[in-house]
């Protein structure tokens, strides 16, 4: 059910474990800049190919997702929804607050909320192959728009909370989002450029993983790499990190599939 559209700190780090890891310690400039400023000229040029990037399969997939009925009788996206650009103004906005349920709501949530209530389907799997098509068609057509900065006063509760995950130290490495994507933004850890930790690209297509994953992923993957437990996917706490980091990187525009490391 998609309904209409309706200064960053520097945290204390942890110096010892990035020594430890052989960060070095140039930083980057305060002016938030997306993931793609800190790729190689390689990745740049991958990410911004129509044919080459490999994340723009899934952009197909959730096209014929997105035209086709899940079952006989049962009415397809687009047949409510039209053109997976109309909902193009929607997409910078999320996650964002629905007054109805009290909660905060993203794309994800979305697609899975029609599934079921419209589509009278079981609504797809987080991570699946279904999910990620439809997320990244509808997020692919919106690209260039930029990030909302708009947070209502029912969410100010939860976006304070979400900027209090990104800030604490968590796991047994003892280190917080911000501690690698505030102070250490720019540096080099393992050959690799550490970034802002923006999420204008999402879903991606990340080296990494062979594959695409959504903004959840990513902070799963995270949490698990400061060897801290991951929260579930679409967990409030990740929601309302997701909802700060909109809100950190507004302005920023879309550019999904992104391509990362």
């Amino acid at each position: 059910m998609f309904p209409r559209v309706q200064p960053r700190r520097s945290p204390k780090g942890c110096l010892t474990l990035c020594l430890a890891l052989g960060v070095g310690l140039s930083l980057s400039a305060s002016a938030a800049q997306s993931g793609l400023a800190y790729l190689g000229e390689e990745l740049k040029a991958l990410q911004a190919d129509p044919f080459a990037n490999p994340g723009l399969l899934w952009v197909d997939r959730g096209e014929a997702l997105w035209q086709a009925p899940p079952a006989p009788g049962v009415p397809a996206c687009a047949s409510c929804h039209g053109a997976p650009e109309n909902l193009r103004e929607v997409i910078p906005t999320l996650p964002r607050w629905n007054p109805a349920t009290q909660r905060l709501e993203n794309l994800e949530g979305l697609i899975r909320q029609c599934q079921s209530e419209r589509q009278h389907q079981a609504p797809a799997p987080f991570e699946s192959e279904a999910l990620l098509a439809l997320t990244t068609r509808l997020a692919h057509g919106a690209r260039g728009l930029p990030l909302s900065a708009v947070v209502v006063p029912e969410a100010a509760p939860a976006l304070a909370r979400g900027e209090a995950f990104f800030r604490e130290r968590r796991g047994q490495l003892g280190l917080s989002c911000a501690d690698c994507h505030e102070r250490y933004n720019g540096a080099r850890l393992r050959g690799d450029r550490v970034s802002e930790g923006m999420i204008n690209g999402f879903p991606i297509y990340r080296l990494t993983w062979q594959t695409l994953g959504s903004r959840h992923r990513m902070f799963r993957w995270c949490n698990e790499a400061v060897r801290a437990e991951p929260y579930p996917f679409g967990a409030e706490p990740y929601l309302e990190l997701e909802l700060f980091l909109r809100h950190r990187g507004a302005g920023l525009p879309l550019e999904t599939p992104a391509v990362r490391r």
